[in-house]
């Protein structure tokens, strides 16, 4: 089940598709580009265009980026390759999802508060039509949910900009059932984003069953973990300066030291296919039901071809069962994010 490094990134045959909420046909697999931008590191714009091209080459469809990933950086480097996919694009392959309603400060990018005022969103996604160079948005998520705001009055903000021809398709960042509920009564949500992976599963006492009533996509972001789940982290010292995940409380010593002792049943299992424990944790994800989605992201083509291996896995009901109660929610130790990374979750 191990992919093999190649240099040359041929076209592959199309990958199985998915569908999302509002009709939104998607490649089973996305790929989330944020790491490209900051968070993890140093990264070379060069390079990031290189893995992009190669991104659609494999045959994915559907690319995932913010306006806040390198305050703006991140949709430009998108920009590049639609600008370069402009005939598939138009064919209607490729599909570009982007989010607005965080604001972080120019000085302290650290420092942020969620906006989700009208006047805001519209500005958001003017910007981002500008920088991404598209007419329309296939998929604008909000990217937190503004307490300050009623969700009505967010959505009637997206259905204007739905009927004015600058977005396809409505999306919502990690929000609660109750409150996708309500927004889904406004305007039809195509797609939920939010994490999920085998050591995040919180969403699935009240989040993932409700999506599945409203017929609401869920696209799964950091489905490896933030790259623990790959199996090839097993300490933070060898992580770059400004890697966030240094201060994020599941790689802290204790907590990672827990945490990589559970890995050890997700290995097991990988042994059992000859694959390795990122497809396992990817191909858990895609049978958690046909209306979810991953966006793994990465900036090595080794590591893409790796990820697009795990559509060909097929786990057992056995192998399953098995993962389901190593990760038991119970069992993970370590919040998802340090406190400022924690507003709006779940809102």
């Amino acid at each position: 089940m191990k992919t093999e490094t190649n240099t040359q990134a041929p076209t592959r045959p199309a990958l199985p598709v998915r569908l999302l909420g509002d009709n939104l046909a998607v490649s089973a697999m996305g790929y989330g580009a944020m790491g490209m931008s900051e968070f993890y590191g140093p990264s070379d714009d060069a390079a990031s265009k290189a893995l992009l091209q190669e991104v659609t080459d494999r045959g994915v469809t559907f690319i995932d980026t913010a306006d806040i990933y390198g305050q703006g950086h991140n949709e430009l480097l998108i920009g590049d390759l639609v600008r370069s996919r402009r005939a598939a694009r138009m064919a209607g392959q490729l599909k570009i999802a982007t989010k607005c309603g965080i604001e972080r400060s120019a000085e302290t990018p650290s420092l942020r508060r969620i906006n989700n005022t009208p006047e805001y969103i519209r500005r958001c996604c003017e910007a981002s039509l500008t920088r991404l160079g598209v007419d329309r948005i296939d998929l604008y998520y909000i990217h937190r949910v503004d307490p300050t705001v009623d969700i009505e009055d967010t959505m009637g903000c997206l259905a204007e900009l739905v009927k004015e021809g600058k977005i396809e398709h409505v999306g919502l960042c990690e929000v609660s059932a109750n409150t996708l509920e309500r927004a889904h009564r406004v305007h039809p949500v195509a797609a939920l984003q939010t994490e999920y992976s085998l050591w995040s599963r919180d969403v699935e006492r009240d989040i993932l069953p409700a999506t599945k009533a409203l017929g609401i996509g869920f696209v799964a972001y950091s489905p490896l973990g933030r790259g623990f789940l790959s199996g090839r982290l097993t300490d933070t010292a060898s992580l770059a300066e400004g890697d966030f995940r240094r201060t994020n409380p599941r790689f802290q010593e204790e907590n990672m030291a827990h945490n990589l002792g559970l890995l050890e049943t997700v290995r097991a299992v990988a042994a059992t296919h000859a694959a390795t424990p990122g497809q396992v944790a990817l191909a858990w994800l895609l049978a958690q039901g046909q209306h979810i989605v991953p966006i793994p992201g990465t900036r090595r083509s080794a590591y893409l071809q790796e990820n697009l291996g795990a559509l060909d896995l097929a786990l057992t009901a056995a192998d399953l069962k098995l993962l389901d109660q190593a990760m038991a929610p119970e069992q993970v130790r370590g919040a998802r994010y340090a406190a400022e990374g924690m507003k709006g979750i779940n809102a």
